[in-house]
């Protein structure tokens, strides 16, 4: 079974067979106990509770409510953390629950940060690969579940963007946009993060104008954080109740537009297409398709993209394996 994965900061995606699934990535420590109904308050479901061996963390929205926050934004986290652990599981949980028990092993393509695969962090791949690999059991709401991973391959975010534009739903090349491969194409990824730009030409990234900065969704919730009283995770989910505040996006527009300045300048006019995904690609899809003057292209579904892309991936490599593909 091909999945792809996309442990990102801010969301955690999962692709596959039957679609894809994007859980908030927040997690916090479980602590015992709830508090009882109260007559003229309103009390919320909790959120999803990963038990994996003797821990126990709440996942996705509300989480920081429920427990104590655990937020670590470095890429250490990836390489194999309780939250990195918990996250997936969670997301698992919720794919199987939507879509029926996973009972064969699984062929699991990660996306990683363009930062996290430079000469200096060359061991969190094979860290990755370390820990993914093998049989994973866990409870979620106190339901077991059990999975096997038996294969991890490992690809950037960018890239995976980029598949998922010229590939169709079957892992085929679309012909309309397969051309593109031979032209210079970009990519931004407006992550939670983390803004990530790749330049590619004939299938080759262009290392003078890729590169990543943290200008992602984190830089806009730190500048609605003046008091530092609330976590990052309690601010994204009043972000995506539509709580925001307009010189504060203003102001991480113009720190975006001037990250986009700095790698690329006028480059971009060269491209033949520019694939913009990620959350912050919702957040600033007008602004982003003004600044790139009709040559900006948003996906459906631009969260879901990178972790779809690498599951188009996966087919195209499939076929290819079968004599099937182009």
């Amino acid at each position: 079974m091909n999945i792809g994965f996309d442990p990102g900061y801010g969301n955690t995606k999962v692709y596959g067979e039957q679609g894809g699934v994007v859980l908030p990535s927040h997690v916090a420590i479980k602590q015992n106990g709830h508090l009882a109904r109260m007559e003229g308050l309103q009390l919320r479901r909790p959120p999803l509770a990963v038990t994996v061996g003797e821990r126990a963390f709440y996942v996705g929205t509300g989480a920081h409510d429920w427990g104590v926050p655990v937020e670590s934004l470095d890429y250490a986290r990836l390489s194999g953390s309780p939250e990195v652990r918990a996250t997936l599981y969670a997301v698992l949980s919720q794919y199987q629950r939507q879509h029926g028990a996973i009972a064969e092993p699984i062929t699991l393509m990660v996306g990683l940060p363009l930062g996290a695969m430079g000469d200096e962090q060359k061991a969190i791949g094979a860290e990755m690969r370390g820990w993914l690999t093998g049989q994973h059991t866990w409870q979620a709401n106190d339901a077991d579940y059990c999975v096997t991973i038996a294969q991890v391959l490992i690809t950037s975010q960018a890239t995976a963007a980029l598949y998922d534009y010229v590939l169709g739903d079957d892992g085929r090349f679309l012909p309309n946009r397969a051309s593109h491969l031979n032209e210079e194409i970009g990519v931004v990824s407006v992550g939670f993060n983390t803004l990530e730009l790749m330049a590619i030409r004939e299938k080759r990234p262009l290392a003078r104008f890729t590169g990543g900065s943290k200008h992602g969704v984190r830089a806009l919730l730190q500048t609605m954080n003046g008091g530092g009283s609330y976590s990052l995770g309690e601010l994204d989910d009043r972000l995506r109740a539509g709580l925001t505040d307009g010189a504060a996006l203003e102001l991480w527009l113009s720190g975006v537009s001037g990250q986009i300045e700095k790698q690329w300048g006028d480059r971009w006019r060269q491209f033949a297409q520019i694939i913009v995904v990620g959350g912050g690609a919702l957040l600033l899809r007008s602004q982003l398709s003004g600044y790139f003057r009709g040559k900006c292209h948003i996906p459906d579904e631009p969260v879901l993209a990178v972790a779809r892309g690498m599951h188009k991936l996966l087919r195209l490599r499939d076929g290819r394996q079968l004599g099937g593909g182009q």
